[in-house]
């Protein structure tokens, strides 16, 4: 079988090389081509179950002589392994047509010294971020984060050469990338890396007056704390969040729905709706949102409604707002419509609707299988559990479909 090389303009499939994520290399090749994992691995002299390893993380690739079996198999282009990221002006070519020629050649000179930054290569990196920020919706953070990362490289070396108001400017795009690897180091489950880039993030935004990406960094690490199950500390967080000085409605009504996500996480009900009921009115009347906010929208709150419905075990309103956040999610959404379905069978599950959790969860699958780890993935499983327990034969499908997936 010759590889097909119109498969290397897939930006996912260019992203998991420029991230050396062999694994995530391996599997969305053989989405891409429906391939078996015995027909990849004659390609590049691997036997079924190692590659099954690498692709579920089980293994991974040290050896130089397998990562070159595989470039070689799958007829990796030379641009993606010809030189090493820091030589790249920016790692752009993992999402094409991003950076015009004309961009990326500015961005090289400035690099290099041959042309003194300015406000266009500035716009140059702001519209890379905003989009590497939506190819992870759709790829998942595993595949998008090595590139960032050395993006951010990039963008720090730059910062001797930034003079007066373009030095404030810089700093600003250093917070949003900080903050940016924060967020996916947390979905990654790695929380002392994401604290540390909250924390640097934080910095950045104080020093250059950036009040809107300070309030965010706080209330993304009430996320955190949420995500821990400390609901108290989640309620801290975002209530400091929501009450930074100059931050802009938008963010301010993201903060004040993280503090209403703690108390439900606390049990605490009403105060939960109190202040969901709040962030929706001031979202609705903010003219303005900061450019990592696309998502804000009635979709995005009613699937917050519906996670604080999870926390209280008011199955049928979960249910219901979990529903009505995933219709407003567009298929590009492919992490979030992984998490929130999980989040739907949860609710179908424990509404005793064991026929509409199994069929929520199974359609969530795939996604999850491929990005949601571990949060969705987890989230699967929790599913599954609670099916088993109350005896339903749907537990045990769900199980073993994840199961042969693990």
């Amino acid at each position: 079988m010759e590889p097909d090389l119109d498969v290397w303009a897939h930006p996912g499939l260019r992203a998991a090389v420029a991230a050396g994520d062999w694994g995530a290399v391996l599997r969305t090749w053989r989405t891409l081509t429906r391939a078996s994992q015995s027909r990849l691995g004659a390609l590049v002299g691997l036997a079924q179950p190692d590659v099954s390893a690498i692709e579920n993380r089980r293994r991974a690739v040290t050896s130089v002589e397998v990562r070159q079996r595989i470039v070689e198999g799958l007829g990796v282009p030379a641009e993606l392994t010809g030189g090493a990221a820091e030589e790249l002006p920016l790692p752009s070519l993992v999402l094409p047509g991003v950076v015009s020629e004309a961009a990326a050649d500015r961005l090289t000179r400035v690099k290099h010294g041959g042309l003194r930054l300015d406000a266009a290569s500035l716009d140059s990196l702001e519209g890379l971020l905003a989009a590497h920020r939506r190819a992870e919706d759709t790829l998942g953070s595993h595949a998008v984060s090595g590139v960032v990362a050395a993006q951010f490289r990039q963008v720090a070396g730059l910062y001797g050469q930034a003079r007066g108001p373009l030095a404030d400017r810089l700093v600003k795009v250093m917070a949003e990338y900080a903050q940016f690897l924060a967020w996916m180091a947390q979905d990654q489950d790695n929380a002392p890396v994401a604290l540390g880039w909250f924390d640097r993030s934080y910095d950045w935004a104080l020093e250059s007056g950036y009040a809107d990406l300070a309030a965010t960094t706080m209330s993304m690490k009430a996320h955190l704390a949420w995500s821990g199950g400390k609901g108290r500390r989640c309620v801290r967080l975002g209530e400091a969040a929501a009450s930074t000085a100059g931050a802009s409605e938008a963010t301010r009504a993201m903060a004040v729905q993280m503090a209403g996500r703690g108390h439900a996480l606390a049990g605490d009900g009403d105060e939960a709706y109190r202040r969901l009921d709040e962030a929706q009115c001031i979202i609705a009347g903010a003219a303005d949102a900061p450019p990592w906010l696309y998502f804000y929208g009635e979709s995005w709150f009613s699937a917050q409604r519906g996670m604080a419905d999870l926390h209280l075990s008011r199955w049928g309103s979960a249910v219901q707002n979990l529903t009505a956040g995933l219709v407003g999610f567009g298929l590009s959404y492919r992490r979030d419509r992984a998490w929130y379905g999980a989040c739907l069978a949860h609710a179908h599950a424990g509404a005793g609707e064991a026929g509409a959790a199994l069929t929520t969860a199974l359609e969530a699958v795939p996604d999850a299988a491929e990005l949601g780890r571990p949060h969705a993935w987890g989230e699967l499983h929790t599913v599954a559990g609670v099916l088993l327990r109350r005896g339903a034969a749907e537990g045990r499908a769900l199980f073993d479909a994840l199961a042969a997936l693990d």
